[in-house]
């Protein structure tokens, strides 16, 4: 039996609905396909029961799954309306982003690729 996390645990009513109306669209997409749950599973390389996880609404199902699943639907760019930000705000977090700069090649203990060539 998996172990439950205090963030499951502590999900609000609304965003237990949100994520059961998702499973329910993912459902109708699947089926307007006529994938069967087996069918859908092998394309997400996954199991029977995640699949049906994802369309129950499941709250500890993968992201990475319900995201590959709508990749799979031809629903990804729904995605890109999630959280969106507002065209200034974007704006001011690529202005005032920084950029990591190189590690040095040489630090000690780092074997450069001349030392790799014997």
């Amino acid at each position: 039996m998996s172990k439950k996390s205090n963030s499951l645990l502590g999900l609000p009513p609304e965003a237990l609905v949100a994520l059961v109306q998702l499973g329910q669209r993912l459902r109708a997409y699947r089926q307007q396909q006529e994938w069967t749950i087996e069918e859908m599973s092998e394309r997400l390389f996954c199991s029977p029961t995640t699949c049906r996880a994802l369309e129950s609404g499941k709250p500890g199902t993968s992201m990475g799954v319900m995201v590959h699943a709508l990749w799979l639907l031809g629903q990804l760019d729904s995605l890109n309306s999630v959280a969106a930000l507002s065209a200034d705000f974007a704006a001011s977090i690529t202005a005032g982003r920084k950029v990591r700069k190189r590690v040095a090649a040489n630090r000690p203990g780092s074997i450069s690729e001349s030392d790799r060539d014997f």
